[in-house]
């Protein structure tokens, strides 16, 4: 029987990414990552937005790959397609000596989208979505109006 482990993504960023570096050369970048799940309230016939708090992991690895350079670049609201796997991390805590465990997502490849914030840290022009869990009066970004219809054909 075959194996699946494939994560597909879109969401935004809880925090702000946090790199370690490691004595070899090595790096990581830890993220916070939301992601909504819409379900239908049984009691008042609404859609409801519920988020879904993630922990990711970056590492620079492979030649080429440098996906904790990549992953520090981004800041908290950014939104972002992650391509990854699943990974159950495992340890033994120092203080207390107790068996823990952690589900991560290792992230394999990453995307921005949206617009890119300027330099100054100024919100860019255009539509914004809202981050997840937050009502977009609240986030202070503007709510993303509804697209064109496309033209379909050209008339002679």
């Amino acid at each position: 029987m075959g194996n699946l482990n494939k994560v597909m993504l879109i969401g935004r960023l809880t925090r702000e990414p946090e790199v370690t570096e490691f004595k070899n050369g090595g790096k990581v970048a830890n993220l916070g990552f939301a992601v909504h799940n819409v379900r239908k309230n049984a009691q008042t016939g609404e859609w409801e937005e519920t988020p879904v708090w993630l922990n990711m992991k970056a590492f620079n690895h492979e030649p080429g790959r440098k996906l904790a350079d990549l992953a520090a670049k981004l800041h908290k609201g950014r939104q972002v397609y992650v391509e990854g796997h699943m990974v159950l991390e495992q340890w033994d805590g120092k203080e207390d000596g107790k068996h823990h465990s952690k589900l991560l997502v290792y992230v394999d490849g990453i995307e921005f989208l949206g617009e890119k914030p300027r330099a100054d840290g100024e919100a860019a022009a255009g539509p914004v979505d809202h981050a997840p869990g937050e009502h977009v009066e609240d986030a202070g970004w503007p709510e993303e109006p509804a697209p064109k219809p496309a033209k379909t054909g050209r008339k002679k």
